[in-house]
């Protein structure tokens, strides 16, 4: 039988499970022609990455006019390209960062006179939601709760790559304000040095200066 607080417990669960998931960005936007817009997703390494793109077609009833066209590139922080479609008007990508940081899809309007706005669906997905489900599914012959419960196993595995690859960032940063704060310390003493040092020069100078005037 199950308790009323079993429940509120399974409760809570899901709601932490559901807010730390993997992103799914999903989102609309409009390109002027002859101009780049560019999205940033931060992804760890070895987690799998989709995203899929296409132009908005203002008439529906009619093809996309010639000047509708998408040149889209996906780089990593350190200049790797991982995806590149030249003047399309959808496309998709799909790969498994080898590196760490953030990655960017750029998208560039070929330039057009008349001015063109091009408005764009983009739909990126990291980590578990990134999973196609519905083949795991078909494929494993799995019924709902079963699935459910490979979903949920995956995204407390992706939680806690998260909350280790957070760590390791964290040590990072509290390194790097270690490492600042020393140099800080050297440079005020330094600074310090320099100043006595300056000052004792001045009354050096001074007193000789006097001392030729034969004022003391």
């Amino acid at each position: 039988m199950i308790t009323p607080r079993l429940n509120l417990y399974l409760l809570v669960i899901i709601t932490v499970i559901g807010v730390l998931s993997s992103p799914s960005r999903s989102l609309r936007f409009e390109l002027e022609s002859g101009h780049t817009k560019c999205i940033a997703e931060d992804i760890k390494s070895n987690s799998m990455t989709v995203g899929k793109y296409s132009i908005v077609n203002p008439h529906d009833s009619q093809p996309l006019p010639e000047s509708h066209k998408l040149t889209v590139r996906v780089t990593s922080s350190y200049g790797n390209s991982y995806h590149y479609s030249e003047r399309v008007e959808s496309g998709q990508f799909a790969f498994t960062a080898a590196e760490a940081g953030d990655y960017m899809t750029c998208f560039w309007a070929a330039d057009h006179k008349p001015t063109v706005i091009l408005t764009v669906d983009f739909d990126w997905k990291t980590g578990v939601a990134a999973k196609d489900w519905s083949n795991v599914a078909k494929k494993g012959s799995v019924d709902v709760m079963e699935m459910e419960l490979k979903k949920m196993y995956d995204t407390v595995i992706s939680i806690q790559e998260e909350m280790n690859y957070l760590r390791e960032r964290e040590n990072e940063m509290q390194d790097l304000n270690t490492s600042t704060n020393v140099k800080m310390a050297w440079l005020s003493f330094l600074s310090i040095i320099v100043c006595l040092s300056v000052a004792g020069l001045q009354v050096w100078h001074l007193k000789t200066f006097f001392q030729k005037k034969k004022l003391i």
